[in-house]
């Protein structure tokens, strides 16, 4: 890609000079670049994560483990969950998103670039935040649910870090949120129309809704810990009038929600990825996009079956079991879906569709043993045992990230213009499916035989350890499979196999553009004529029935001269990191409430207010030279 050169200003308001090299990284706009930095820094948050759940299994590998004494591990325990939750399976999903979203609908950028920008340099900074605790006198250790009272009652600032840094956290998720539901109603190209849209699409449009109404849900149960904390206010304080269960339902009101968060971007994956790799288009259209909206409707009224032992009473556990098993029809429709485009397709067992195809496999475990907990006298035996434990990573594991690599295998040529090895990568996935299992299969049966969470040892005699080594190993396992992805990655960065445009021979807009695309995604906006319409341009039915390739047709664009592209672009931009900087000065602020943090306080409000001033004066894009 050529440079691109602006005119120069003097002042606060020179803008950066270079779209390429690695300071263009740090005030870019452009949506590919910042879902590549989404997903990067997303996966070694990943990576961190794993290590510390590493840790906390070789903790448990046999009874009476000595590797961490229980204050470590309640900060293990605790921030492993935060971060495969807020700073893994979300920021991954959203990377995605970022990068693809415009590419699938036609679009030369998202609607705001630079609030764009903003919630990733938000999502890095909040990371960050959280982290700094561990330096700081002591990381969160109150379980990522942070339960009250508990959460207002340990010592130290970890709780308070947690009640800020997902706070910073939250204002990433909805500037992304707003973003992603304006570029999606309104710059779809020509011709899409809604039930025109790839299924990703979809998804990610369900996803920013459940983003935009849930977490501000969220934001009011962390101020008033903020205050209950930082304050010496009493909401979750029952000695002062406060309410425990409070904190619960509105947690839950947000979390349950936020599961589909985390899953629905992955199932807008698969359903992208299987069509191609079946040579047919997705079974049922229609009844996948409103399973998917339904999904997320229904995702707020089953908030309470994670309360079913708290006291609410039959009427309560009855409705909220029924809403539970409600919600796994529309999941079932989906599933059915998947296997039905599959039936009779011409498939090809790609890295890509092995991820696929696992992702399937494990959610409906994940989704069957979530169906038991629906039940409240079953759920009163699993509450708080390890078979919760083996539910929600079948989900979340087995679901979302077996789905996120399904999509980063598959758009990976999209992003980089080479294939990652397939012999790598079905080594990669064998040995993270094999892993996934030994770790994880284990807890339901420790579960089961009485094996309660969030106990950081336990003596020998009570029929646990062969279970615990087992799942032990297996970490180790996906671990292994982790340094798999990562050696692919490397050996394909040096010497991979170029994809061309259309690797895959696949039927979306994204790869009727150059592998990678330009700065401006297409030359010409594309005009849809049908669904899978770059499918339809490549191919015509035979009289026959078959399809049959248009030789002249499907056309990828080369753009062998862009510097002359006399197309405008949104202009780098400094102003998003800015303004981010100042979040986690402000929370550190409220931490250190003395002379120092008024300062931070003072400081990082002049700060943001700073980046957000310069950037409403900032010309949006200026013509380039």
């Amino acid at each position: 890609m050529a440079t691109a050169a602006y005119p120069t200003r003097r002042g606060f308001f020179t803008r950066p000079r270079s779209t390429t090299g690695k300071w263009s990284w740090f005030f870019t706009v452009d949506h590919k670049k910042i879902g590549i930095m989404y997903c990067v820094t997303a996966f070694i948050f990943f990576i961190v994560g794993g290590l510390e759940a590493l840790a906390i299994r070789s903790q448990l590998a046999q009874p009476n483990g000595e590797i961490l004494n229980a204050e470590v591990y309640n900060q293990f325990f605790t921030m492993h969950g935060l971060t495969m939750i807020f700073l893994v399976v979300m920021p991954m999903g959203v990377g995605l998103m970022n990068y693809l979203v415009p590419l699938l609908i036609g679009a030369r950028d998202v609607a705001f670039p630079r609030l764009n920008a903003f919630s990733y340099w938000v999502f890095l900074f909040g990371g960050i935040f959280l982290y700094s605790s561990f330096f700081l006198g002591g990381a969160p250790d109150g379980g990522w649910f942070g339960y009250a009272p508990l959460n207002e009652t340990l010592p130290g600032h970890g709780m308070t870090f947690y009640a800020l840094g997902l706070q910073i956290l939250g204002v990433a998720s909805l500037a992304g949120a707003v973003n992603f539901i304006i570029t999606i109603i309104n710059m779809r190209a020509p011709g899409m129309t809604l039930l025109r849209m790839p299924v990703f699409v979809w998804m990610t449009l369900v996803t920013a809704f459940l983003l935009l109404f849930a977490m501000p849900i969220i934001a009011v149960a962390l101020f008033e810990l903020m205050f209950d904390r930082a304050f010496q206010a009493t909401f979750f304080d029952p000695t002062q009038g406060g309410d425990p269960l409070l904190w619960q339902h509105l947690f839950w009101l947000f979390g349950h929600p936020e599961v589909y968060i985390m899953i629905l971007p992955a199932m807008g994956i698969v359903s992208d990825v299987l069509p191609t790799f079946s040579g047919k288009p997705i079974f049922g259209y229609n009844a996948i996009v409103f399973a998917g909206a339904a999904i997320g409707f229904m995702g707020w009224g089953v908030w309470a079956h994670h309360m079913f032992t708290t006291g609410l009473g039959p009427v309560a556990n009855s409705a909220f079991a029924l809403s539970t098993m409600f919600i796994a029809v529309p999941t079932g429709v989906k599933i059915f879906n998947w296997i039905g485009t599959m039936w009779g397709g011409s498939l090809r067992f790609t890295t890509p569709m092995l991820f696929s195809i696992g992702f399937i496999a494990m959610f409906i475990i994940g989704g069957l043993s979530g169906v038991t907990h629906s039940i409240a006298p079953h759920d009163a035996q699993q509450q708080d045992t390890y078979y919760v434990v083996a539910h929600f990573h079948y989900v979340l594991f087995g679901g979302a990230i077996f789905g996120l690599f399904s999509g980063f295998y598959y758009w990976w040529p999209k992003a980089f213009g080479k294939l990652l090895s397939e012999k790598l990568g079905k080594v990669h996935f064998w040995l993270m499916f094999l892993g996934f299992n030994l770790t994880f299969g284990p807890f339901h049966v420790l579960g089961l035989n009485g094996m309660p969470r969030r106990i950081y040892t336990y003596v020998e005699g009570m029929g646990w350890d062969f279970m615990n080594l087992l799942s032990t190993i297996g970490a180790f396992v996906i671990a292994l499979s982790a340094l798999v992805f990562i050696a692919n990655v490397v050996i394909t960065r040096r010497r991979g196999e170029e994809a061309g445009a259309d690797p895959w021979d696949a039927r979306t807009l994204e790869w009727s553009t150059t592998s990678p695309p330009p700065e401006y995604n297409f030359e010409e906006i594309p005009i849809v004529r049908h669904r899978d319409d770059f499918w339809h341009r490549k191919y015509i039915e035979t009289p026959e029935g078959e399809p049959a390739r248009v030789l002249a047709g499907g056309a990828v664009a080369t753009h062998e001269h862009e510097a002359g592209h006399g197309i405008h672009m949104p202009s780098p931009s400094y102003f998003p990191i800015v303004a981010a900087t100042g979040l986690p000065l402000l929370g550190y602020g409220v931490i250190y409430f003395n002379s120092t943090g008024k300062a931070l306080l003072v400081l990082g409000a002049l700060v943001t207010m700073m980046g957000l001033f310069g950037w409403v004066l900032e010309p949006g894009a200026e013509e380039r030279v």
